[in-house]
């Protein structure tokens, strides 16, 4: 492995799943871009020869840098976190929905659990990620947040245990969430508010991310009940004429993209047949460095 032609091929290899860790630590799809190229470059200053399991030693060295970042943001951070943010989103037309392959689809990992890594420690993030998501041993987890096994361990059981208090029993099938979105939009383009408020949860909760120079009715807001998340969306009806259904973060969501301008992103949790949580995000510097492969025209 001393070539470095062919320790580029292998590190391509290895680059969509060190991008899922980093995107899983991070919520930022331009910092797990960053983070995967930091791993490459510590990987060129270090002697290939002497790494047996290549993937093992990327995943741990991408966990670590992602954990800097994260542990920078929180000092950085003198208040906690805001409950408008949304993490960056993954687009996928909808026309590519595969059920055999989507679960296993990289960035599939829903918005509503990104949002609930974001509230746990660093050290707890990192040892969820990599043991519960991606099988990393404790043992190799245990160095990177200097502790050992048992704690590590103990680290990962309390983030497991926030991490299922808080994200509810999502519906997996594909369809039926598309049903639901297309009556959502019907009833929003029609001004239905008793349809809205049939198909949202009783303690619905909307987030709504347009970052920090956005006001008036746009600006961000945290919202909690079907009444106040009805009367939002007849609010900005206006916008559902242009929405179309798309994948996000391998679930069905909505972009409102007119001539092919992204301008929102929402993803939603949906539960028995019930809309149980928003996540928009409106934020139009974001938007502007999102990919939207072959959406919305």
């Amino acid at each position: 492995m001393t070539d470095s032609k062919e320790l580029a091929d292998r590190f391509e290899e290895h680059r969509g799943r060190l991008k899922a860790v980093a995107y899983r630590m991070l919520g930022s799809l331009a910092e797990a871009e960053d983070a995967v190229q930091e791993a490459w470059l510590k990987l060129g200053r270090t002697d290939a020869g002497d790494i047996h399991n290549l993937g093992g030693w990327l995943t741990t060295v991408t966990g670590r840098v992602c954990l800097d970042l994260l542990r920078s943001r929180t000092a950085r951070r003198e208040e906690p976190m805001d409950d408008t943010f949304v993490p960056d989103p993954v687009l996928r037309p909808l026309s590519q929905i595969d059920p055999e392959q989507e679960v296993l689809h990289a960035d599939a990992v829903g918005l509503a659990l990104l949002v609930v890594l974001e509230n746990l420690e660093p050290d707890e993030r990192l040892a969820f990620v990599l043991h519960d998501m991606f099988a990393v041993p404790f043992d190799d987890i245990a160095p990177i947040v200097e502790r050992g096994p048992a704690a590590t361990r103990q680290l990962a059981s309390r983030a497991r245990r926030r991490v299922r208090g808080a994200t509810p029993a999502a519906e997996p099938d594909l369809g039926r969430q598309k049903e639901v979105l297309d009556a959502f939009l019907a009833a929003s383009r029609g001004g239905d508010f008793e349809a809205l408020l049939a198909l949202l949860h009783p303690d619905v909760v909307l987030r709504a991310d347009s970052g920090a120079l956005v006001r008036g009715a746009a600006v961000s807001k945290a919202l909690q009940g079907a009444k106040a998340v009805a009367e939002q969306a007849l609010m900005f009806a206006r916008f559902a004429q242009s929405a179309e259904l798309v994948l996000v973060n391998g679930s069905v969501g909505v972009v409102n993209a007119p001539e092919g301008h992204v301008q929102s992103v929402m993803g939603v949790t949906i539960a028995d047949g019930r809309i149980i949580g928003m996540y928009i995000l409106a934020d139009p510097e974001r938007l502007e460095r999102l990919e939207a492969p072959g959406l919305a025209g």
